[in-house]
């Protein structure tokens, strides 16, 4: 049987997943990283992306998660993020309509705030549309 280890995502608004994992893979500032059973203990800053857990079933689920800290333990593993949602959870129309939104915003401006806005709003929902198409393949 393969090492897992506990595993837990919080959002300010909820407890978004609390269990025993085999892997969990995500994307840090500086790159994608893979977590298992006795990983070296690190603070890491998590991006806008796709988070993976691979259960102690063997079965992956995908997530989309934005923006938080990633802290890993001996016994713990602790990911606090802005946002987190399950494929269930996404409004793919509202993704769709967001995207939209955002790509029509970085045609059309070339003010910085709002180009940096529209890029992290585009960048949210190719996510969400990502972890949506996941699930179709799954």
């Amino acid at each position: 049987m393969p090492a897992i280890f506990n595993f837990e995502v919080h959002t300010p608004y909820r407890y978004f997943y609390s269990g025993k994992a085999q892997a969990v893979t995500l994307t840090l500032a500086d790159g994608e990283i893979g977590i298992y059973a006795h990983h070296s203990p690190f603070t890491g800053v998590a991006v806008t992306g796709i988070l993976r857990i691979k259960e102690s079933d063997g079965n992956w689920r995908a997530a989309f998660v934005s923006g938080g800290i990633l802290e890993v333990k001996e016994h713990k593993n602790v990911l606090m993020v802005d946002c987190a949602e399950w494929p269930e959870d996404i409004d793919k129309e509202r993704a769709l309509q967001s995207k939209e939104q955002a790509e029509k915003v970085l045609s059309d401006t070339n003010l910085k705030f709002e180009t940096e806005k529209a890029k992290e709003k585009l960048r949210r929902s190719e996510y969400r549309l990502k972890v949506l198409e996941m699930q179709k393949k799954g």
